[in-house]
């Protein structure tokens, strides 16, 4: 039996290479690229001009009519170097005739030509990204700078510092990732903080978790850090804290605010020191005391007494140099009246100019030394982190005391001290009896002060009569009202009151950190302070105060009054439902619209701290259906970030924040469809 020889197997031919003249080139129609992509035709060229053409073209020979070869080649692979070598030509930096690369395919095959430009576009295998990060390494490595390899391959210094960042990824996760156990995005995240210890906690982390999302991990990674946005850095600056040696937290790849301050208790002992340096200079001003702390809880102000100063008058010369300043600001304005847009330098003279009037307006006040003496001062940081100094404040243990007059001492003190033997007069021999007897000792005896009972039967009667008396007189009651809510909202611990009426202001610094800077709370403590300004220092002048004010003016300090004592907190301890039914019918009755005074739904106020569904219902209700089918794919914290995109200025707000009749109408696009015309709405769980 036979056996059948092996087959042979055909030897694959590759087609030559040669260098063909530039000028014997012609570009192909069968070229598939039709559309501009990638790098441009300019950059190219001048990648090639500085390191040559790294790949050849895929060229044809030309043929005539007869089918022979006419020395001419087309290109069906390579157009757009074929192009950036054009461009050299034409700008004479490349010969006509200079040999180009080539690899020459047999003008006999059945291969289309068509076939090869696709080939060379779909068959090209894209750099993966890991490489490319450790090949920018690499060449820094070497010595080249981040600017040289951004003018290399043709991209901003920033996409390079990008690359590099992802290239100091702990060597563990890139790994993982280069077998696709974490996305690009993921990646990106974790160079946030180069500390590759805590990297792989955060992705041990992970493992463990359902939410796997790039801001996720951002916020594992700056996990008690302090945004560089946050007062407490503004105050104290992030060079001086970088100085210090406190390291800062960056993301290249998405905006940061600055980025996070990671080493926090460097940052709280830098604003301590500062603060206590401004506050010791206050101090050398002479008050009795200066408290000091990055934080006061809303309404620490109220009902204490404050004293004023006196803003000094100018000098000529202040007077002179802001008259002249003030005439320049008008001249510039009235030179560029008809302008819709100032220049730059112009505004910015403006603005220049503004400053320094505000300077000489804003100059500070002059304290009575006695004043001083008894008052002191808050030092703190508003929401920009700036300086906030609040003088002239005083406490109720550091009133002057007034001496008692004669008139005002006790009944048991005009009488005298208790005889020597401390024998007690009895009944009969002070008057607190009944009849004939009682009568002539007390006649025997002199006049001698009312017994205590007597007193307190006689005063039963006139409190009756004043009761009745005030009930005919709301002119005079609203004045006793008054009187009695100024003493207990302005004289802290102040007694000069008949009325058995008790104020009482609630501080709200636990419910919501940073209320003081809200627009709202600081338009209350200004008016707060108007108001205390034009009180006497001492209560028992407060009643000839308010009855010289106006009838207007009384009713508007009562209104400050009243609304120092709402409290509509809706708390899981303490809750009162009727109290918060009358809240909601004081605010149909003011008009309040929480919009307009000036809260926003934000990611920090409201969208980053409740569910999904509860977003896409408020940008439903705002915005209509559509909007919220837009954003039904995303990740929750984009869905936060783009719902406060939609929601700005539609005066959205969440049903614990609105007026009860002043519901704004949803502005939808489309008719609810019946499933949600048909589903309760949703209750306000704790989220």
């Amino acid at each position: 039996e036979k056996i059948p020889m092996a087959t042979a197997v055909q030897k694959i031919t590759l087609s030559s290479s040669r260098d063909i003249p530039f000028n014997k080139l012609v570009l192909s129609q069968s070229n598939v690229r039709r559309v501009k992509a990638g790098v441009s035709i300019e950059e190219l060229a001048e990648d090639i001009a500085r390191r040559g053409l790294l790949q050849g073209l895929n060229v044809r020979p030309v043929l005539d009519a007869e089918g022979k070869e006419t020395g001419m080649f087309e290109i069906p692979a390579g157009g757009r170097r074929y192009r950036a070598l054009e461009r050299l030509v034409k700008q004479k930096r490349l010969a006509k005739n200079a040999p180009v690369p080539c690899v020459v395919r047999d003008a006999a095959t059945d291969i289309l030509a068509e076939d090869d430009s696709l080939a060379e576009n779909v068959q090209r295998a894209p750099l993966h990204p890991l490489d490319q990060f450790r090949a920018f390494q690499a060449m820094r490595e070497k010595g080249r700078s981040e600017e040289e390899i951004a003018a290399a391959f043709f991209v901003s210094v920033g996409v390079v510092r990008q690359r590099l960042r992802l290239a100091a990824v702990s060597p563990r996760l890139l790994e993982v990732y280069a077998e696709d156990g974490l996305t690009l995005d993921q990646l990106m995240a974790f160079t946030v903080n180069p500390d590759h210890v805590r990297q792989e906690q955060v992705f041990e982390r992970l493992a463990q978790s359902y939410d796997k999302a790039p801001y996720v991990i951002r916020r594992l990674l700056t996990e008690g850090a302090v945004r560089a946005s946050d007062k407490r850095a503004q105050f104290v600056g992030l060079d001086a804290y970088v100085e210090a040696g406190g390291s800062i937290l960056n993301d290249l790849f998405q905006n940061d605010d600055g980025g996070w301050l990671q080493d926090v208790a460097l940052l709280e002992r830098l604003v301590t020191e500062k603060l206590e340096r401004e506050a010791e200079a206050i101090r050398g001003e002479g008050w009795r005391w200066v408290e000091v702390a990055i934080d006061f809880p809303y309404g620490h102000t109220f009902g204490l007494r404050q004293v004023f100063g006196e803003q000094p008058e100018l000098t000529p010369e202040e007077q002179a140099a802001r008259d002249a300043l003030q005439a320049e600001f008008e001249q510039i304005e009235e030179a560029h009246a008809d302008l819709d847009e100032l220049p730059e330098h112009v505004d910015q003279r403006l603005g220049e100019l503004e400053t320094a009037i505000e300077a000489i307006d804003a100059r500070p006040e002059v304290y009575e030394d006695s004043d001083k003496a008894i008052a002191g001062v808050f030092v703190s940081l508003d929401a920009s982190g700036s300086l906030r100094v609040q003088r002239g404040f005083v406490r109720p243990e550091d009133e002057p005391q007034a001496e008692a007059e004669p008139d005002e001492l006790s009944p048991e003190s005009a009488s005298g001290p208790p005889e020597p033997d401390g024998s007690a007069e009895s009944p009969a021999e002070t008057g607190t009896g009944h009849g004939p007897a009682s009568d002539e000792a007390e006649e025997d005896e002199g006049v001698r002060p009312l017994s205590d009972r007597l007193m307190a039967e006689l005063t039963a009667h006139r409190t009756i009569a004043l009761r009745q008396a005030l009930g005919e007189r709301p002119d005079i009651a609203i004045l006793a009202v008054l009187h009695a809510l100024v003493l207990k909202l302005f004289y802290r611990y102040a007694f000069d009151t008949c009325l058995e009426i008790d104020a009482k202001s609630v501080a709200f610094g636990a419910q919501a950190s940073g209320l003081a800077d809200a627009a709202c709370a600081k338009a209350l403590e200004a008016r707060h302070e108007a108001w205390a300004g034009q009180l006497p220092k001492e209560p028992g002048g407060l009643w000839d105060a308010l009855a010289g004010f106006d009838a207007d003016s009384r009713e508007a300090l009562l209104a400050h009054c009243v609304g120092l004592t709402v409290n509509a907190v809706i708390e899981p301890y303490n809750r009162r439902p009727k109290a918060i039914v009358q809240a909601d019918r004081l605010a149909e009755a003011v008009g309040l619209d929480m919009a307009a005074a000036g809260w926003a739904p934000t990611v920090e106020t409201f969208l980053g701290r409740v569910t999904k569904a509860r977003i896409l219902g408020a940008v439903r209700d705002a915005c209509g259906a559509r909007q919220a089918e837009v954003i039904e794919h995303l990740k929750k914290d984009e869905m936060a970030a783009k719902a406060q995109e939609l929601l700005a200025g539609s005066g959205w707000l969440p049903e614990p924040l609105r007026t009860p009749g002043s519901t704004p109408t949803p502005q939808a696009d489309e008719p609810p469809r019946a499933e949600e015309a048909a589903a309760p709405a949703a209750p306000m769980a704790a989220e």
